[in-house]
């Protein structure tokens, strides 16, 4: 990767760490499932109108949609309504990728590496620390916040998977049309558990700190975490090797950890902090061996693409020779 590009990469991290404090202003004001259809209604109607189709078929838009959007950001946002700290979600959300291994192997029968293996293992120990930890806090009220950001990073692994299967020629495209898909849902369960009557309520007050800031974060969260931090991250996977993009993810938690720290005053323990480094060891332990096997597939066919053209090349330049000697033997 150039300069650039690292810097670029170091970027997105830093967006995507500071989306988890915006998340937190936001819940301040707006009740957590309307936040979410709203967040993503957002998206969706620029999209619709001004954003071409991603040329997949639907039921990976759906998959997508559904897993990414619905399933992680529900399960998310009431975490940190009832009492997930916003560091700590940023650093348990990375469950994603260890549930995108083990989900591969069953639902799409893929093989798991020995370095695949190793890292999962790793990551679940540091994520079983966390949950035993806040288990023994304040008598186990602290563990459901946690219980639900991992069911966020289940779904999360699910809408992974629909993405992999969609194999979409424009990934940016793809992320876009994805919020079509959360904001009905998600307003009919607000509905339901919220009620109309909370819903109104949020909408007063947006004058004051609170209600400025609780919308200055949903801007943030769709601007700049979603449009501007996905667009670059897209950007540079398609430009270098995924083994060289994928690393810079991990500074995500670290940059969340030291964002609720620096802005809302949280503090995490040191057992929290040790375990996890364990998660983000583990998760970066699998993740950039299977990036670089990927890659080295990548080679290989590009090696094997490139020798069939030459082998093509030359046989149509004999093909050429003949031809020649052959309308020389004719005029002679």
């Amino acid at each position: 990767m150039s300069t650039r590009d690292r810097l670029l990469a170091c970027l997105v991290a830093v967006c995507w760490g500071l989306n988890f404090v915006a998340i937190h202003l936001s819940l301040a004001q707006f009740p957590p499932f309307f936040l979410v259809a709203l967040r993503f209604a957002l998206l969706a109607v620029p999209t619709v109108l001004l954003v071409p189709r991603p040329g997949v078929p639907w039921r990976w838009v759906l998959g997508y949609g559904v897993g990414f959007g619905v399933l992680q950001f529900l399960f998310l946002y009431l975490a940190m309504a009832v009492g997930m700290p916003t560091g700590l979600a940023s650093l348990v959300l990375q469950s994603s990728a260890p549930f995108t291994v083990l989900l591969a192997g069953v639902l799409l029968r893929e093989r798991v590496t020995g370095r695949q293996a190793l890292g999962v293992a790793v990551a679940i120990a540091g994520l079983g620390g966390i949950a035993v930890h806040r288990a023994d806090v304040d008598g186990g009220a602290l563990l459901l916040p946690v219980l639900l950001t991992l069911c966020g990073g289940l779904g999360w692994a699910l809408g992974n998977l629909a993405t992999r299967q969609a194999r979409a020629p424009h990934p940016l495209r793809l992320t876009l049309w994805m919020s079509v898909v959360p904001p009905l849902p998600m307003l009919a369960v607000s509905l339901l558990v919220e009620g109309p009557a909370q819903i109104g309520r949020s909408f007063t007050g947006l004058g004051t700190a609170t209600g400025l800031l609780a919308v200055g974060g949903l801007a943030y969260t769709v601007l700049v975490g979603t449009v501007l931090g996905s667009g670059l991250w897209a950007t540079l996977m398609s430009r270098n090797p995924s083994s060289s993009v994928a690393p810079f993810s991990m500074l995500v938690p670290v940059v969340g950890i030291g964002a609720a720290w620096l802005l809302l005053g949280e503090a995490t323990s040191a057992t929290e902090l040790a375990c996890g480094a364990l998660v983000v060891g583990g998760v970066l332990v699998g993740s950039t061996g299977s990036a670089r096997a990927a890659h080295r597939r990548q080679l290989g066919r590009d090696r094997a693409g490139q020798e069939a053209a030459d082998d093509r090349r030359q046989d149509a330049d004999q093909d050429g020779e003949a031809a020649a000697d052959l309308a020389g033997a004719q005029r002679r």
